[in-house]
């Protein structure tokens, strides 16, 4: 698997702008992801209480996805350089603010505003947008898949970072060495930026009539809208579990390690689902892909719900789940990309994000609801499977062109 991307990234610059861009995302996916092991200790500090909090990461899951198609748009427009490093200073700034605004609407603000739209910013549209308009078409698939491994990488080391640095110097200096790290992902823009952009748009168009044309028509086609119906579904998903994971296994009876722990696994599983569905992109169509991804899905809550709740349920449950957990990304874009031109991905592709966002705010504030009104996640649990299931159905009408060989 390995030899095949580093044949596919082969291209100048492909490999040095694919892996600053996987750096960044570790960074902005790293810090978000690991929000909810934050959420008991700020419970235990403060009497803002459960559904206050949850609403405030809730927001924040909505606040990312709307950042999304706006920071493509003025990626698209201007270039991604200017765009990344204010994305990345907001997501300092808003780590930096949050011990001191603690209150409901303090977190909202902090957490749920500044620090959810700075990751935006620097998320999976500028990113991918960026990438795919300096590398060749046959290595897009993969650089995607590697950038979004990037990502889960970012989990997969932050959870347990950020879980001792709560153990070993309490939650507000963790939440000021997340403004640190932040800021380290800086120097990477250049090595993102610099390379040529050797993707063109047709002459005969200006840059608006060529944006309206293309957002207008994405948006009145069904395709687009059934592939963001099951991107919802996954927002759903993943908003539910990286958020309320820590208290389903508190409410088990298990340490909070078994909850960092299940989150680094899932950072790990996803790893090599990202780089494996990006391949498969290259040679299966795409939405049969999220198709089996999202049924996969379905099938692994089942299986949780029917086991013992010990720590090794989780740890293999995380695995499960986590082969597919963002690997949804590079499909999901492969198949935009079809649809649509590249000259405006990051934009399309950031309205995706919003769709899939609109569900990650459900996920994670009625997963709060439900704790708060019956003490436990089944209603949450069953609703998931349901929402998967769904996934996956719609995704198969989509007329997807087929995979050129």
């Amino acid at each position: 698997m390995f030899g095949n991307i580093r044949k596919a990234l082969s291209a100048p610059n492909a490999m040095t702008v694919t892996l600053a861009a996987a750096g960044i995302l570790m960074v902005t996916m790293g810090t978000r992801q690991s929000l909810g092991l934050f959420v008991a200790p700020i419970n235990a500090a403060s009497d803002i209480g459960i559904v206050a909090i949850s609403l405030a990461l809730a927001i924040g899951q909505f606040s990312w996805g709307l950042a999304q198609p706006f920071a493509g748009l003025l990626s698209d427009r201007y270039g991604p350089g200017k765009v990344l490093v204010f994305g990345l200073l907001l997501l300092a700034l808003g780590s930096a603010l949050a011990p001191f605004m603690l209150s409901g609407f303090g977190l909202i603000v902090s957490l749920g505003l500044f620090m959810a739209i700075g990751s935006g910013i620097g998320g999976f549209s500028v990113l991918i947008g960026a990438t795919a308009q300096r590398i060749p078409a046959e290595a897009r698939g993969p650089a995607s898949g590697v950038i979004n491994a990037g990502g889960s990488l970012g989990q997969f080391i932050g959870a347990p970072i950020f879980q001792a640095l709560i153990q070993a110097i309490g939650w507000i200096g963790a939440l000021w060495a997340m403004a640190f790290i932040s800021l380290s992902a800086l120097p990477l823009i250049n090595r993102l930026t610099g390379a040529r952009t050797i993707h063109t748009h047709p002459q005969n168009l200006t840059p608006a009539d060529s944006f309206a044309k293309t957002i207008c028509g994405a948006l009145a086609n069904p395709n687009y809208f059934l592939l963001n119906l099951g991107f919802f579904t996954c927002g759903f998903h993943i908003a539910f579990l990286v958020t309320h994971l820590p208290g389903e296994v508190s409410l088990c009876g298990l340490p909070a390690s078994v909850a960092s722990g299940a989150l680094a696994i899932i950072g790990l599983s996803n790893i090599f689902g990202s780089l494996y569905a990006g391949q498969c992109v290259a040679r299966y169509r795409s939405k049969y892909i999220l198709a089996v991804m999202y049924a996969s899905r379905a099938l692994l809550i089942i299986g949780y719900l029917l086991l013992p709740k010990t720590d090794w349920t989780f740890y293999i449950f995380a695995a499960g789940l986590g082969f597919t957990w963002l690997a949804t990304v590079p499909p999901t874009a492969a198949i935009v990309g079809k649809l649509f031109s590249l000259r405006y991905l990051a934009t399309l592709f950031g309205i995706s994000m919003l769709s899939h966002q609109v569900g990650g705010f459900f996920g994670a504030y009625l997963g709060g609801v439900a704790m708060a009104e019956w003490g436990n996640l089944d209603a949450m649990w069953y609703a998931d499977i349901a929402l998967a299931a769904f996934a996956s159905l719609v995704n198969l009408p989509i007329r997807e062109p087929q995979v050129k060989s």
